[in-house]
């Protein structure tokens, strides 16, 4: 006797799913869940599955269960992940991006990482902070301040270009 499909999907979720993977406009990984349900439906197993689609079988199951518990859509699109906190708040990036394109402290002929954290713990921009993370602030921003254009704007992916 034939196994029962891991997942029953009705004629109006299958033209959906069908739909999902040849539009190209999703990610892959939603992609390769919306064929996971698909193959489960017409029967694979979990095992013909993972190796059809380079996944390993617990994505399957996942995926899988998923589906049984929240429908289509909780299948196809992950929740969102908590990730760490922002160490600064929008205002103390703008801060102390304004305090980077600021004149540097006399004798100095420039600002340093070192240089802007001591000065942002001084002048209480923030309490805890240390040069990594004022790099990585200053890394997001596009500056140029002895150019044509001066001051401080945040890198745009729009204007980035490979050549």
């Amino acid at each position: 006797m034939p196994k029962k499909p891991a997942v029953q999907l009705r004629p109006d979720q299958r033209r959906r799913l069908l739909q999902f993977v040849k539009s190209g406009q999703r990610k892959a990984r939603e992609i390769v869940y919306a064929y996971i349900l698909l193959r489960s439906a017409d029967g694979w197993s979990e095992a013909e599955i993972a190796r059809a689609f380079d996944v390993s079988p617990r994505t399957v199951r996942r995926i899988q269960f998923r589906y049984r518990q929240g429908g289509l859509n909780a299948a196809l699109h992950e929740q969102p992940r908590s990730g760490q906190p922002a160490k600064l708040t929008l205002r103390q990036e703008t801060l102390l991006v304004a305090l980077a394109c600021s004149q540097p402290p006399s004798g100095r002929q420039r600002w340093t990482v070192r240089l802007l954290t001591e000065q942002a713990l001084k002048r209480k921009i923030v309490k805890r902070i240390v040069p990594e993370t004022v790099r990585r602030v200053l890394k997001k921003i596009e500056s140029s301040p002895g150019g044509s254009r001066v001051g401080a704007l945040r890198k745009s992916r729009a204007s980035f270009s490979p050549d």
